[in-house]
C-alpha cells in the first residue's frame, strides 16, 4: 500500500518549508517533501554482498530494482531491539534528486508538515561539523493535556547525507 506524497514545486512558499516527518530510534527527523516520491510498507530486502553496512540491500518495487539505505546505520543511531525491520517504512526518494532508484528505511513515517522558517533553529545545526547534513532543528509546538510542548525535529539534507553513494 503506497501513498503518493509527490507534489508540485510551485507550491513552496518563500517563508515556509514542507517536510516529511519520520522517526529513527527515539528521535524525530524530517526531509524536504520534494525529495520524496512515495512512502511504502516494508517489503523483504535482499542483501547485497560487499556493500557498506548502511546499504541494507535491494527490493523489487513494481518491477524496478531499488537500493535501500538503512538511515539508522548511516546516521549511527543506536538500534532499539523492540522494533523488527518488518514494522519499518521505506521512503522512496525522487529519482530527479538521486539519479538512481533509492529508498531510505525509517522506523515510521509520521506526517507531511509545513513549517515557517522562523520555526527552524539553524544555530543548533551550526554547532556540528561543516560536513554535517543537518539543515536545522524544527521547533514544533504541540498541545498535550492542556500544556504547550515543543517537539524538536532534526531537519536533514538527504542529498548531502547520501552524497557519496549517489555519485557512484
Amino acid at each position: 500500500m503506497a501513498s503518493e506524497v509527490h507534489s508540485d514545486d510551485s507550491q513552496v512558499m518563500s517563508g515556509s518549508i514542507q517536510v516529511v516527518e519520520f522517526i529513527l530510534g527515539d528521535e524525530k527527523f524530517a526531509i524536504d517533501l520534494f525529495d520524496v516520491r512515495e512512502v511504502v510498507e516494508y517489503t523483504r530486502i535482499s542483501a547485497l554482498p560487499n556493500s557498506p553496512s548502511y546499504i541494507k540491500g535491494i527490493i523489487d518495487l513494481r518491477g524496478e530494482i531499488t537500493t535501500i539505505i538503512d538511515l539508522k546505520d548511516r546516521l549511527n543511531i543506536m538500534r532499539k531491539n523492540d522494533r523488527p525491520d518488518e514494522e519499518s517504512r521505506i521512503i522512496v526518494l525522487d529519482e530527479n534528486i538521486t539519479k538512481k532508484k533509492v529508498g531510505i528505511m525509517v522506523d515510521d513515517v509520521l506526517s507531511v508538515s509545513t513549517f515557517e522558517m522562523n520555526q527552524v533553529d539553524r544555530t543548533g545545526a551550526a554547532d556540528v561539523d561543516e560536513d554535517s547534513s543537518i539543515l536545522g532543528i524544527i521547533k514544533k509546538k504541540t498541545r498535550v493535556k492542556d500544556r504547550d510542548q515543543t517537539d524538536l525535529i532534526i531537519w536533514i539534507e538527504i542529498k548531502q547525507l547520501l552524497g557519496d553513494m549517489l555519485r557512484n
